[in-house]
């Protein structure tokens, strides 16, 4: 991944190995929970922190 603020359905499709319109769903999901919590949301994009947060990549992280 790039370091950017935004991960993008592409590389959330490659990071969890799932096809790329179930990466969609999953992105529309993050962003609609985003939405809800006051943030800004770009589709397509999630925000990175929130994405590790809520895959088990945020639970290894938090286990160090």
């Amino acid at each position: 991944m790039e370091n950017t603020s935004f991960i993008r359905v592409e590389e959330v499709a490659q990071e969890l190995g799932v096809s790329k319109s179930y990466a969609y769903k999953i992105v529309q999901k993050l962003n609609e929970e985003l939405k809800n919590k006051g943030f800004l949301t770009i589709s397509g994009r999630v925000n990175k922190q929130y994405f590790m947060e809520r895959t088990c990549y945020g639970a290894v992280q938090k286990e160090r």
